[in-house]
Parts: structure tokens; C-alpha cells; sequence
């Protein structure tokens, strides 16, 4: 007989749907249903999530602080909590984790609501809007990082070093050991972003790159996330160089690609920074500048002081900035193994078992409370 049902709740980004997706997967290998709810974005990943059923209900950022904004925002969440609250109460999860954004804060609410255990997990290095507001709320909290800013310290008792899971993918192609480029042979460049990153690494990474000694231009391959409006001038200037490159404004393939790479430029999402350690790959950092909490300058840190990767400011990588360090960097086989090795050893591979053993407490404690399904509260 299969096990119950665990409920996870993730918005419609990558940063939250890829730990998702492994816990998922996780949970489907030790006998449970897993069921997803989400908002209306869906999944835009093209990843066929692993789960019995997807639940789609309304949620919204805070977009401003004007009394319309908020009253928008909150009557929207509210939608969403009293469609949480039905969902919950046809499926009877055993338990609910949410992976953080607004889309997770009506299926929490609606969970306290059922007496439903709750947990939800935090991939950044700084605890984000919604998380911070949930966090005193739920039975545990899971991180990814030690010393997590912004938790409150009435939650840290509940609080669990976790990491952040990847998806079985990751974990399969980690297994292949990072290789520094050698003599004269290829030197393979992966670049991608988010659409705002996808953006600027379109307006610098061509002009850096043939900035580059004409040697350097012949080995190199790149592969580089572009937007769909960008592809096309993007591909000019890298023909105009003589530079072998394959765009595209997606990779499904994305853990295969950074395995076969000798370096990384990218932003510093949750996702990207621990798929990177898992892996064992080196790279440049860009952090989103002017982020609200600036979590993705805190992910980027944590690599960079271990010696995993580099951190580089936005504002300060100008194309002569980066062609100047990608020429040190492609010239120190080295340090870029050095580097490799920095990363992988602040992975966490061991992250989905640990954050699934957490949930299977979580169900069990719910059984053990009631064997009867409990009313509101």
C-alpha cells in the first residue's frame, strides 16, 4: 500500500521548482504520492514535474507600497488561502513544505489552518519577504546555508541545515570530475541567466570575448542563455570574432552542459550557486544588482570566500574587466582546478535525503497526533 500524500508548494521560478522537483523525486523513491501546488505561471521549465497532481491557485507578489498595491496583493493571497484550504482538504497531505516567494504563503496559511504540519525551505543565504513572514509559523524550518540572515530568532530553534536538493540529473552528471582545458585544446565557456542576467551577459559577454588574443578566440566554445530578441546580434558579433558559439534562450540539459564546462559565468540564484558546488565547476559570479535583500550577493560571497568561484559586481564587469579575467583565468589551468575543487567541496550532494527525512518526520508526527482527518482551527 503506497504511503500518504506530502504536499509541496513552489512558485513558478526555477530558483524555487528545481529543489522542488528533487524533493519530489525523493519522496516518489520512499513510496509517497507527491502533489504540487503552485500559482498560475505553472510549470514554464518544460520539466514535467514529478508529481500525482499539479494545483494551480491564485497568489501575487507585492509589487508596490501604495494602500491599492497592498490591497490588491492581500485580497489575491486571500483567493489563494481559501483555494489552498479546499485543495488541502480533498488531497489530506500529511504534511506541506513550501520552497519559498508568495506562491507558498496561501497553501502554508491554509495548512496551519487544517492542522497540517508545515515546513518550508529556504535556498538563499538571506531569508526572503515571504519566508521571513512564515517562518514563525511553520513546525521546522530548513536552510541552506549556516547562518542565514533575516531568521528570526524566535524560529532558530526549529531551524535545520538542510542544503538545497538538485535534481537526480545533477547528481548523475557530478559524478564526472572537473577536467582544467590542456595545451592548445578547446576551452568551453557556459554563460546563462535569468532574462534581466540573460540581458546584460548579451550586451558584454561578445564584446569581452573578442577582446580576447586571436589564439585564445580559436579554442574557444561557447555556449551562452540568450534572450529571444538578443539572439540574433549575439550571433553576429561572435561570427564577426570567429568564435564558435551555440545560443539558445533555454537549455533543458542545463547540469549536462555545466558538467562539460571549463568555467561558468552566470548569475548568482540559489539554484545556480548550489548546482555549481554539487558539481564541482568554477565560475564568475554576476549577483542581480539592486535585489531588495541582496540574497544573490550573499550566495555569491559564501562561493567566492571558500574559493570556488568569483564574485564581480555588475556595475564593475565591463567588457575589459571580463576579458581581462577570463585571459587569467583560461591561462591558469591550475587555479580554475583549484577552483573546482573550492566548489565541490562546499556542495551539498546529501541535500534532498536530509530535507526528505526532515518531511518523513513532519508525516510521521501527523499520524502519530490523529488517524482521523482534524477540522479547521
Amino acid at each position: 500500500m503506497s504511503k500518504p500524500c506530502i504536499m509541496l508548494a513552489a512558485g513558478g521560478t526555477g530558483g524555487h521548482l528545481f529543489p522542488a522537483f528533487a524533493l519530489s523525486e525523493e519522496l516518489g523513491r520512499r513510496g509517497y504520492d507527491v502533489d504540487l501546488i503552485t500559482d498560475m505561471r505553472g510549470d514554464r521549465y518544460g520539466m514535467g514535474f514529478p508529481a500525482r497532481e499539479v494545483h494551480r491557485v491564485p497568489a501575487a507578489t507585492l509589487a508596490g507600497r501604495t494602500p491599492w498595491a497592498v490591497a490588491r496583493t492581500a485580497w489575491t493571497l486571500l483567493r489563494g488561502i481559501v483555494r489552498s484550504y479546499g485543495v488541502l482538504g480533498r488531497v489530506r497531505p500529511q504534511a506541506v513544505l513550501g520552497f519559498g516567494g508568495y506562491p507558498t504563503f496561501p497553501p502554508l496559511i491554509a495548512a496551519r489552518l487544517r492542522r497540517i504540519p508545515t515546513a518550508l525551505h529556504e535556498q538563499n543565504a538571506v531569508m526572503g519577504r515571504a519566508n521571513r513572514m512564515l517562518a514563525t509559523r511553520v513546525s521546522a524550518v530548513a536552510l541552506s546555508f549556516e547562518g542565514t540572515k533575516l531568521l528570526a530568532p524566535s524560529a532558530a530553534n526549529k531551524a535545520h541545515v538542510t542544503g538545497t536538493p538538485v535534481r537526480d540529473a545533477v547528481i548523475d552528471w557530478s559524478a564526472r570530475r572537473y577536467q582544467p582545458p590542456k595545451g592548445d585544446g578547446r576551452v568551453a565557456l557556459l554563460v546563462f541567466g535569468g532574462s534581466q542576467g540573460a540581458r546584460f551577459f548579451s550586451d558584454t559577454v561578445p564584446d569581452a570575448l573578442g577582446r580576447l588574443p586571436a589564439a585564445l578566440r580559436a579554442r574557444l566554445e561557447v555556449v551562452q542563455q540568450c534572450r529571444e530578441e538578443d539572439l540574433e546580434r549575439v550571433r553576429a558579433a561572435y561570427a564577426a570574432g570567429d568564435i564558435k558559439a551555440e545560443l539558445a534562450t533555454f537549455f533543458t540539459n542545463l547540469p549536462e552542459r555545466i558538467a562539460s564546462a571549463h568555467l561558468v559565468v552566470a548569475r548568482a540564484g540559489a539554484s545556480t550557486v548550489t548546482e555549481l558546488a554539487v558539481m564541482g565547476r568554477p565560475s564568475i559570479l554576476v549577483p542581480l544588482p539592486h535585489a531588495l535583500d541582496n540574497d544573490q550577493l550573499e550566495n555569491a560571497t559564501r562561493l567566492d570566500e571558500a574559493g570556488g568561484g568569483w564574485c564581480i559586481g555588475q556595475a564593475d564587469l565591463t567588457p575589459e574587466r571580463l576579458s581581462q579575467e577570463l585571459e587569467r583565468l583560461f591561462g591558469d589551468p591550475a587555479l580554475l582546478a583549484r577552483a573546482a575543487e573550492a566548489a565541490r567541496a562546499c556542495g551539498k550532494p546529501n541535500a534532498v535525503v536530509l530535507l526528505a527525512d526532515l518531511v518523513e518526520e513532519l508525516a510521521a508526527l501527523k499520524a502519530q497526533k490523529s488517524n482521523s482527518w482534524p477540522g479547521p482551527a
